[in-house]
């Protein structure tokens, strides 16, 4: 039953005193204690973030990643749960009766599943990416969604249980649906690959261009810069392919996550560098960037 004033302009006051008043003290409480958990969720964020750029680790670890990711889920469920107390409570001072709002609830329930089905379809969807890991803040991932003309590349910037934000190179914000991903390609989990594909001329003599190739690898994992992103020393995998006038031979190297793009455009120099010394010069095509390569 909704709330009746009455006709006096005295039942109204003494609403406004008893009721209103618990009314706007409700609000205020409510947007106050939702202030403080955001406050306290980035707090702990910040926290978690300053452990990590103040600790000898050149990348942030899968479980740092995973607490930051959780710790933004926390605070986004018990807001929303003090916003739902909060309209529960208005709502009984306002006249109407919770209990007796059950049955219509339950119809109006099933009618907005109906509607509601993505949103639910998305909280579903970001609990599984939480509770399985499979990515986290500062994750450099690229994603497809539904319907969409291609993948949106660029850095986890927050993961909640309804969407996915990234920074992509240009600067911008991508917001996806959760429920809307059907693929997601996560570039910097656990290990990386750095793969150079050195274009050289079908006259050259391939043998002495992976000499060539391993003497770069070499000098690579022993230089003091270098050598920290590395996990192994870079190897030559042998020619990839042959077109009509030049031979692209492949070499690769396991790198930290997020490092490979890095490494790729510094033995892309060494390499360029090492074959121009000895009179072999490479195609354009190893001077370009890797897709992503802008991200890190």
């Amino acid at each position: 039953m909704a709330l009746d004033f009455g006709t006096s302009t005295g039942g109204f006051s003494h609403w406004a005193k008893t009721s209103g008043l618990e009314i706007v003290l409700y609000v205020l409480g409510g947007l106050i204690v939702a202030r403080f958990l955001s406050w306290v969720g980035n707090r702990i964020t910040d926290r978690i973030d300053l452990n990590y750029q103040e600790g000898d680790a050149l990348v942030r670890s899968e479980a740092t990643k995973h607490r930051h990711a959780l710790a933004q889920v926390i605070t986004w469920v018990l807001i929303t749960i003090v916003y739902v107390l909060v309209t529960i409570e208005v709502l009984q001072r306002l006249g109407f009766a919770v209990s007796s709002l059950v049955a219509p609830a339950t119809v109006l329930g099933a009618a907005l599943g109906f509607g509601a089905q993505r949103v639910v379809q998305d909280i579903l969807a970001g609990f599984f990416i939480i509770t399985e890991r499979q990515y986290g803040f500062g994750d450099v991932v690229s994603i497809m969604a539904v319907g969409a003309g291609e993948s949106a590349l660029g850095t986890v910037e927050d993961v909640t249980l309804r969407v996915t934000r990234l920074r992509s190179s240009d600067g911008e914000v991508i917001t996806i649906p959760n429920g809307q991903i059907v693929k997601v390609v996560n570039l910097s989990k656990d290990w990386a690959r750095a793969v150079v594909d050195v274009p050289v001329p079908t006259s050259a003599d391939i043998n002495h261009v992976n000499d060539i190739l391993r003497t770069v690898g070499r000098e690579a994992f022993a230089d003091l810069d270098l050598e920290p992103l590395l996990l192994d020393e870079p190897s030559v995998m042998g020619v990839e392919s042959i077109e009509v006038d030049t031979v692209n031979i492949r070499m690769v190297a396991r790198t930290l996550p997020g490092k490979q793009f890095q490494v790729g455009r510094e033995l892309r120099v060494r390499v360029a560098a090492a074959l121009g010394r000895d009179g072999i010069f490479v195609g354009p095509e190893l001077a370009v960037d890797q897709p992503g390569e802008e991200h890190r």
